[in-house]
């Protein structure tokens, strides 16, 4: 079991600071608040830009990326990794290697996050870690011969780095034309800039340290995944993650009409403007199969 804080220091699952100072002062900053205050606007355009790359990391990292279960053109793909990175959850190809891995042995040896190596671990420093920081290219080949996803890999600061001026940028602007909205360029790049990244960055974790224990098991996997409703919620669908550890490839993690799935509703609307296709379904004889009896 990795060890929170390693006797030794240069540990490959010891805490490499400096590298992992930005993420660090992201949640420093959210402090900021208190200086800032609050508006009306901040706040929708926090949870604005929390929803729109929520979706990205849902639909694009991990249903595209990771998984590959619906097709789009290399432009789009551009479009949807620039989206995701802008979530500071680094580049798409660092985010598919090592989400491939997790499914080959998840939960067992070589799984970088599982919860039992404790709630820490397996919600952030496992990605904070010396060992988890390269990007392992043998995993994701398919990904490897775009260079532009290469690219942003190798400058994966850049484009967080845009977004967080330009939400500056923003509050600026709405102060300049529209002064009655009541907000600055500190207090925007305060809420839709950090309180926002931070938020995302913490909701897309609890799949990996909480979904693995917590709620309902449909499926007899080889894992711990557990279907979530609320985590569902949170991350727009990703909580139904028994039934995506069951049959990872399908673009549709909530199996039934009950369970919401926005990530794949706002994919049928790509779909249907021609921004995506092919949308891989859940065969109808995996929905039965490998059923957990009571």
């Amino acid at each position: 079991m990795p060890s929170l804080t390693p006797e030794n220091t240069n540990s490959p699952d010891a805490i490499d600071w400096w590298r992992v100072s930005p993420f660090v002062a992201l949640h420093i900053g959210c402090f900021a608040v208190f200086w800032v205050g609050i508006s009306p606007i901040a706040v929708t355009m926090a949870i604005l830009f929390y929803l729109i790359r929520m979706f990205a990391i849902t639909a694009f990292y991990h249903r595209y990326f990771s998984h590959r279960t619906f097709r789009m053109g290399r432009v789009m793909q551009f479009v949807a990794a620039v989206l995701g990175n802008s979530s500071g959850q680094r580049s798409p190809l660092w985010w598919a290697a090592h989400h491939r891995q997790h499914h080959r042995c998840a939960d067992k040896d070589g799984d970088a996050h599982s919860p039992r190596d404790g709630f820490w671990w397996s919600h952030m420093v496992w990605f904070l870690s010396r060992r988890h920081f390269d990007t392992t290219a043998e995993r994701i080949p398919d990904l490897m011969e775009y260079p532009e996803l290469r690219w942003l890999d190798r400058h994966d600061w850049v484009v967080p780095s845009l977004f967080l001026a330009a939400t500056y940028f923003l509050g600026v602007a709405i102060n300049t034309w529209w002064p009655s909205f009541g907000t600055s360029g500190a207090q925007m790049f305060v809420w839709a800039g950090l309180i926002s990244t931070v938020v995302l960055t913490h909701a897309t974790l609890t799949i990996n340290s909480l979904a693995h224990r917590f709620g309902t098991r449909r499926y007899q996997t080889s894992d711990q995944s557990r279907n979530n409703f609320w985590l569902a919620l949170i991350t727009l669908g990703e909580g139904w993650h028994n039934n995506h550890h069951h049959y990872p490839g399908s673009a549709r993690q909530g199996f039934f009409w009950w369970e919401i799935d926005i990530s794949f509703y706002g994919l049928k609307f790509l779909a249907a403007v021609g921004l995506v296709s092919d949308l891989k379904p859940v065969p109808s004889r995996m929905l039965g199969a490998r059923r957990v009896r009571a």
